[in-house]
């Protein structure tokens, strides 16, 4: 017999749909029993999904999608959406190269009806969707579904603000998982929302409003009257005044609240609200208990859960961050510690244990962690922002503004710079060095290895301005870690390979691959170190001596630390030829982080490709080749 009878039955939501109401529950435990089954086999959102389990099951049983639009936001919560409107089959493969994405994505799904990865944006595209509706004359409903870390956004209450005096017909479900608004959950509370929600007492309401029309003082004083009775028994005051109409909290796990309450304001006009309260890993014990471990995960048995690193392990990037940190923080009681929510995923979990009075979450908010930094480096402290690379790109402007302009002297530790695999385009860090080399006063550094990366850490934070050190997601090399807080001389890079003919140019992370390239070419090879300032004297002597300069670099080849190679050959009129390699021109799709970087030609096979092929078509252009002249700058080094 099948572990998951009814969940077999389910092909599309119209399925779901059909199911009686004393059905659903029984989906929705076969439902969370294949997903921890599923991603134990293959890695990805754990904790997230299984809290969403219900609500999906609700939704979908309630909501005629995809006519009627589910817009989710982040999207670490839709396996179960993903399960249910045709993917359960696909979900051996969640992630993997050619399979299906871990987030929402158009072109994968018509149920899928708006592209996420970062946070924050439902309620805006569901306004977007819904005023749409309005304007074709189309009869359907739109729900954003956000939760309650990512309602801490700008950009969630300016289309809160927005919605709420554009007469849209929407329903913005707030996901509260951290019980952060409010604990109140119980059958009063699920009374309640049924009681609110229910068409009874909003026509009631409405009513009342007519009869009171002739009286101005009157109708103000009954709104009041029932704003008071709701705020002693919700926490809605804030959406109420927004201009939705404010539901619950009920518990999000109880179908037999959700479901009425749903189909009770799928009839209801205007902007909705409801709040539920969910737990992230519901009903998998171990998820339960720590719910941050198991956001996101690698394969795992689920009877045993997951293991520890194992001893020995090559520590990562962001584990030479953290352990940077702590140890400047103990020289420099100046130093401050930021990060927009991501404290383990940025290494700063020891940081704010060791100096909480110096660390600062504040929240998926990063506009305001980039100007927050700015206004404690204008009263002498300094600010160190960890930040992945994608995250930046929210905070661009006020890079731009606030920091940048003045001259501030703060340090962005950029985590997940280029490819970064299973999590694909929406994180993959592969413009950071193209919208970053463009803005002065910037230093910009790229380590090639963890010893590096310490110092380069080091090197930013005694800087009197901006600076910002990118490093990719994982580990490194392995060498060893000098643990004295030493920096690097600032844009000065250093030759790592002496060859003839090509030259190769290697920033950051292409440094292995370039050195390994280089072995069949027979090139010299440069590490860089810093996009800016660059090295231009390394760059005259190099191009001195060599036909061919390639610049290799895991970020957009548009822009970038290429493009700063160029500018010094076209400054001093060089007649070498240079081949810049890096991203191309399109977005990267998810997948192992070396198998992409095959695929775009930045390992050593296709580094050695590239060059052959522009060695040949040299030739073939010129009919023969001249040795440079020597140069005695590269002796010296």
């Amino acid at each position: 017999m099948t572990r998951y009878p009814l969940l077999d039955t389910i092909c599309d939501p119209a399925q779901v749909r059909k199911l009686e109401r004393k059905q659903l529950p029984q989906l929705a435990n076969e439902l969370r029993s294949f997903l921890v089954e599923s991603v134990a086999k293959t890695g990805g959102h754990l904790s997230s999904n299984l809290g969403t389990v219900e609500l999906t099951v609700a939704l979908h049983h309630v909501f005629d999608t995809p006519h009627d639009r589910l817009v989710w936001d982040v999207g670490h919560q839709t396996y179960p959406h993903k399960v249910l409107t045709g993917r359960r089959t696909g979900m051996a493969r969640l992630r993997m190269h050619g399979g299906i994405s871990g987030f929402p994505k158009r072109s994968e799904s018509r149920y899928d009806t708006f592209g996420v990865g970062h946070s924050s944006t439902s309620i805006s595209a569901a306004l977007g969707m819904a005023l749409a509706a309005k304007i074709k004359g189309e009869p359907r409903k739109v729900v954003a579904i956000i939760g309650d870390g990512a309602m801490s956004a700008g950009q969630a209450f300016e289309a809160l603000n927005n919605a709420g005096v554009a007469d849209a017909d929407m329903l913005v479900v707030l996901n509260d998982n951290d019980m952060s608004i409010s604990p109140a959950v119980g059958a009063l509370n699920r009374y309640l929302a049924r009681l609110f929600s229910g068409g009874s007492f909003n026509a009631a309401r409405k009513a009342g409003e007519k009869i009171l029309d002739f009286s101005p003082s009157l109708r103000e004083f009954a709104k009041r009257a029932e704003e008071h009775v709701k705020g002693m028994l919700t926490p809605g005051t804030l959406f109420e005044e927004m201009g939705f109409n404010y539901i619950g909290p009920i518990d999000g796990h109880d179908l037999e609240s959700l479901v009425p309450t749903l189909q009770n304001l799928k009839n209801l006009k205007g902007p909705q609200f409801l709040h539920v309260i969910t737990k992230k890993g519901q009903g998998y014990k171990l998820a339960e208990v720590d719910p941050i471990l198991y956001h996101g995960v690698s394969k795992f048995q689920p009877e045993v859960g997951i293991a520890g690193s194992p001893s020995g392990a090559k520590p990562s990037y962001t584990q030479i961050f953290g352990d940077w940190l702590c140890d400047m923080a103990a020289a420099d009681p100046k130093l401050v510690g930021i990060t927009p929510a991501m404290r383990e995923g940025s290494g700063l979990l020891r940081f704010s244990q060791r100096y909480p009075d110096r660390y600062y979450d504040v929240g998926i908010a990063e506009q305001h962690a980039v100007t927050f930094a700015a206004g404690l480096a204008c009263e002498g402290l300094r600010p160190v922002l960890a930040i992945y690379s994608t995250f930046l790109q929210r905070g661009y402007d006020q890079l731009v503004h606030d920091v940048a302009l003045q001259n501030l002297p703060v340090v962005f530790a950029l985590d997940r710079g280029g490819l970064v695999g299973a999590d694909g385009p929406t994180h993959h860090g592969a413009f950071d060095l193209s919208f970053l080399s463009c803005i002065p006063n910037m230093v910009v550094m790229t380590p090639s290895d963890e010893n590096e990366c310490r110092k380069m850490l080091t090197t930013a934070y005694r800087l009197d301005g901006p600076s910002a050190v990118r490093y990719p997601r994982g580990s490194g090399t392995g060498v060893a870690i000098d643990q004295e807080l030493v920096g690097l001389p600032v844009g000065k890079g250093e030759i790592r390979r002496r060859g003839s003919g090509v030259a190769l140019l290697a920033f950051g992370s292409m440094l292995t691959p370039a050195l390994a390239a280089a072995e069949e070419l027979d090139a010299s090879v440069a590490n860089m170190r810093f996009v800016k300032p660059i090295d231009r004297e390394l760059i005259i002597a190099l191009a001195a001596e060599h036909s061919l300069l390639v610049s290799v670099e895991e970020n957009a080849v548009i822009g970038g630390a290429g493009t700063e190679v160029e500018r010094v050959l076209e400054d001093i009129a060089s007649s070498a030829r240079l081949l810049r390699l890096g991203i191309p021109d399109h977005f990267i799709e998810h997948g192992d982080q070396a198998l992409l970087l095959t695929e775009i030609g930045l390992d050593r096979e296709g580094i050695v490709r590239a060059v052959r092929a522009r060695q040949n078509s040299s030739v073939a252009d010129s009919g023969e080749s001249m040795p440079p002249p020597k140069n005695n700058y590269l002796e010296q080094q």
